[in-house]
């Protein structure tokens, strides 16, 4: 037994070493990739305006490229406050203010509705060494300004980005105690360049729960360019990913080039569709609409519920 028991200790330790090893690793490359990221911004200072804000993408903490871009708009736009609210963030190791957190120091409010993820980036050693919120919610239209005005986070910020699958567009509709210079909204490709539409509200809304293949979220682009405008935005692109809309405060613009939806508008080439097991079927282009045909969706535009069936040209 004796031996046994000395045998798991030994086992443990070894895990324990592997665990923490495995952390300071994680750290390095970090490190690593956040100097790497250093240079790429000083060549973006001297690269001038860019012709499509997609050119200035690299990526360190964001799923995709928008880091870089965040940085290059950073080079344009006017701060003022080096505050930042993102909602949407899941456990915050991808996300598009975590490089703004760490590189350039900023204040920041996060929120997601799994408390376990807001519980853990709490015990991360960046919660104490950055002046961060992790707020537990689960965000409507109706709860969004209570909850920014509960954490301290009104008036000017100088980015905001929204990414909840789902009620994206109410949402920032709602927004009013926030007026943010950079606006990041996560827009759905499926929906195509020419129609303005977004899922009806529903304050419960669950991607995963809405339609088995998972499509079924969001906001075209071109609702999301309207809306900006009747808020006060000008559109200046998305990244090559096809899935996050920039905006920029009109009073914030400089040189930067407003674009309309058309113009600017990215096509999504991942393929996360899924049948009725939950099982991944790489559908691309219009087949994935075809998956939806029956279920209703918001035009903007019409003010009417239609079908996605008249999506497809």
């Amino acid at each position: 037994m004796t031996r046994i028991l000395r045998g798991m200790r030994r086992l443990l330790n070894e895990c324990l070493s592997i665990s923490k090893n495995a952390a300071l690793l994680k750290g390095h490359i970090d490190e690593a990739k956040m100097l790497a990221a250093k240079g790429l911004i000083h060549q973006l200072r001297d690269r001038g305006r860019l012709e499509h804000i997609r050119d200035a993408e690299f990526k360190v903490f964001s799923q995709f490229g928008d880091d870089g871009i965040i940085q290059y708009l950073l080079q344009h736009v006017p701060l003022q406050s080096r505050r930042f609210i993102e909602f949407g963030v899941e456990s915050y190791q991808e996300a598009n203010t975590r490089f703004l957190l760490l590189n350039d120091n900023w204040q920041g409010l996060i929120m997601d509705g799994s408390a376990a993820h807001m519980e853990a980036i709490r015990h991360e050693p960046l919660y104490w060494r950055h002046d961060l919120t992790a707020a537990a919610a689960f965000v409507t239209k109706d709860n969004i300004n209570p909850l920014f005005t509960q954490h301290g986070f009104t008036g000017d910020v100088d980015l905001l980005s929204v990414d909840i699958d789902g009620n994206d567009y109410w949402v920032w509709e709602a927004i009013e105690v926030v007026q943010a210079r950079i606006v990041i909204v996560e827009y759905n490709a499926v929906f195509g360049a020419k129609r303005a539409v977004t899922v009806p509200y529903d304050p419960q809304f669950v991607r995963g729960q809405a339609h088995y293949s998972h499509l079924y979220w969001g906001v075209s682009l071109k609702a999301l360019c309207l809306l900006a405008e009747r808020k006060g935005y000008s559109f200046v692109g998305c990244n090559s990913a096809g899935n996050n809309a920039y905006f920029i405060r009109k009073d914030c613009l400089n040189d930067l080039q407003s674009l309309t939806a058309e113009e600017g508008y990215v096509a999504s080439r991942f393929r996360e569709s899924r049948d009725r097991q939950g099982r991944l079927t790489f559908a691309g282009g219009d087949q994935r609409i075809r998956l939806m045909v029956e279920m209703p969706i918001w035009d903007v535009e019409q003010q009417k519920m239609i079908q996605m069936a008249e999506l497809i040209d």
